[in-house]
């Protein structure tokens, strides 16, 4: 920990937050950006190019929010990208609507030019 900072935040794809969680919150890990541009594993599992997560399940962001109370802020992060899930917005408002966390749609910008 260091002196004078009043937040420490990571931005995470979730595939290691499980495990990394407990030693970051005693780093003093207080706000988490999660990055969740699906709720199919099968098409996270394509974004990331790994297999397995946990985080598109309800009781596992739940199990965050209350197992790690040190958390000033939870925040989940969607990329909408059409033809592959806008046609889950309405999946993502339902997810998370009663939980307490954020949730942002941001526009697809390629950088191809």
């Amino acid at each position: 920990k260091l002196e004078g900072l009043k937040t420490i935040a990571v931005t995470t794809n979730g595939i290691n937050l499980a495990r990394l969680l407990p030693r970051l919150k005693e780093a003093g890990l207080n706000a988490i950006n999660i990055s969740l541009d699906t709720l199919v594993p099968a098409k996270f599992e394509f974004i990331v190019r790994r297999k397995g997560t946990g985080l598109s399940s309800k009781a596992t962001v739940h199990s965050l929010l209350t197992d790690f109370r040190c958390l000033l802020f939870l925040q989940v992060n969607c990329v909408v990208m059409r033809g592959f899930n806008e046609d889950e917005l309405l999946g993502f408002v339902d997810f998370t609507k009663d939980l307490p966390l954020d949730v942002r749609f941001i526009e697809y910008m390629p950088f191809d030019g």
